[in-house]
């Protein structure tokens, strides 16, 4: 069973620092893109950064860039996601999702998401 734990949301001040964590069950975790979604209340999932299996490779969205780093550690199994300068606009559900891609198929697996609220 290929399980997802998302930690480390929180209530954060406008400017402040946040460090999402997503663990994961399986050994198999090397093999997976990770990627963080967001989704804000009354609003549609938003994908926020992406990282490749060997974390070679780094993707984020453009309202995200400059403020958000992903990182893997593929021996602690665990992805984190380091959010600097938060706005209120970032409060939201944080979710990692596991992607691999093989040739007998597509496997896929979310976590139940960490709740961060930006706000004064």
């Amino acid at each position: 069973q290929f399980q997802l734990v998302e930690s480390g949301g929180g209530l954060v001040q406008p400017g402040g620092s946040l460090r999402l964590s997503c663990a994961a069950s399986s050994n198999a975790f090397s093999m997976y893109d990770i990627s963080w979604y967001r989704q804000a209340p009354g609003k549609g999932r938003e994908l926020v950064a992406l990282i490749t299996s060997t974390g070679d490779t780094t993707n984020y969205s453009d309202s995200m860039k400059g403020r958000f780093t992903i990182s893997r550690d593929n021996a602690k199994k665990t992805v984190f996601l380091q959010m600097n300068n938060l706005k209120p606009e970032d409060t939201a559900v944080y979710s990692c999702k596991a992607l691999r891609r093989t040739q007998i198929g597509k496997f896929e697996y979310w976590g139940q998401g960490t709740q961060v609220t930006v706000s004064s």
